[in-house]
C-alpha cells in the first residue's frame, strides 16, 4: 500500500471574502489589510508627536494621514499598471479603476508616498530629508498585512518545493504542485523584519551618527534587499526582464536611490 504524498501538504482553500454579498462583491480580506496598515500609520505619527520625535500636530497628521493614502493607492495601482500590465493597459485604460479585479504594486506605492512626502513637506515647510526619516517607518505593518492578505487570496504563490511546510494552492499553474508560501515569508521579511529595524533605529539612533535621511536610504536598501532574497522563493508573476523578475529588476532601482540618498544625507549633514 502506497501513500499519496501530496496528502502531506495543507490545500489552500481560504475565501478571500470576510463577507461576501455576491459572486465578486464583498468586504475582502484585502481591502481590510489596507485599513490596518493606514490605521497604524496613523497612530505611529500620533506616538511620534507625543514622545517628541515628530514636528506634526494633529491636524498636520491628518494631513499626512491622507496623503499617505493617496499617495499609496494611487502609486501602487498606477505602479501595477505601469509596471506590470502596461499592454492591457494601453489597450483598455478603464482597468485603472477596476480595483475589485485586485493588482497593486509595492514598488509604485513607494513612489507614490515618496511623492506624498513631498507635497507634504511643502505644505508644512518641514525639512524633507526629516520627513522622509519619520514616512520610512511607517510602511512596514502595511507591508505586513498586505502580505497576509496575498497568502489569503492564494496569489503571489512560490516556487514548486518539497519542504514540510509546502502548500498546494489550486489556482496556480500546476494545481497540484506543493509550493513556497512565499507569501508569507514577504510578510516576516517585508513587514515584521522591518518594521523591527526601523523603530530600533528611529528611537536609538543618534543624530551625529545617522543624519537626517539616512534612515530612509537605509530602509530603501533594506527593502530591496529582502524582497531580491524573497524573490527566490516567489514565482515570477510576469514576464522576466533581462532574466530576472519583475520584483527583483525594479528592486535595483530602489536599492540604487537607497545608496543615493544615504550619500546625500551624510553630505548634507557634513
Amino acid at each position: 500500500m502506497t501513500t499519496n504524498p501530496l496528502l502531506a501538504y495543507w490545500v489552500h482553500d481560504l475565501s478571500p471574502f470576510i463577507i461576501q454579498f455576491t459572486e465578486n462583491f464583498g468586504i475582502r480580506w484585502y481591502g481590510l489589510s489596507y485599513i490596518l496598515g493606514f490605521l497604524a500609520a496613523y497612530l505611529l505619527l500620533d506616538y511620534y508627536y507625543k514622545k517628541g520625535r515628530s514636528p506634526w500636530n494633529a491636524d498636520q497628521q491628518a494631513t499626512a494621514f491622507w496623503a499617505i493614502i493617496l499617495g499609496v493607492v494611487l502609486g501602487g495601482r498606477l505602479g501595477y499598471m505601469f509596471l506590470y500590465n502596461f499592454q492591457e493597459f494601453l489597450h483598455n485604460p478603464l482597468i485603472v479603476i477596476r480595483v475589485w479585479e485586485g493588482g497593486m504594486a509595492s514598488h509604485g506605492g513607494m513612489l507614490g508616498s515618496v511623492l506624498a512626502g513631498i507635497w507634504f513637506t511643502r505644505k508644512t515647510k518641514t525639512p524633507f530629508l526629516k520627513t522622509a526619516d519619520i514616512f520610512c517607518t511607517l510602511p512596514p505593518l502595511g507591508l505586513f498585512f498586505g502580505r497576509i492578505a496575498n497568502f489569503i487570496n492564494g496569489e503571489l504563490w512560490g516556487k514548486v518545493t518539497d519542504v514540510p511546510w509546502a502548500v498546494i494552492f489550486p489556482a496556480s499553474p500546476f494545481p497540484l504542485s506543493p509550493r513556497h508560501p512565499s507569501q508569507l515569508y514577504a510578510a516576516v521579511l517585508e513587514g515584521l523584519l522591518l518594521l523591527i529595524y526601523t523603530q530600533i533605529r528611529f528611537w536609538t539612533g543618534k543624530p551625529k551618527n545617522r543624519p537626517e535621511g539616512q534612515l530612509c536610504g537605509e530602509f530603501f536598501l533594506a527593502y530591496a534587499l529582502v524582497r531580491i532574497f524573497g524573490e527566490t522563493f516567489r514565482e515570477p508573476d510576469a514576464s522576466l526582464i533581462f532574466g530576472l523578475s519583475r520584483g527583483v529588476f525594479y528592486s535595483l532601482f530602489l536599492a540604487a536611490g537607497g545608496i543615493a540618498m544615504i550619500i546625500w544625507a551624510r553630505r548634507k549633514a557634513k
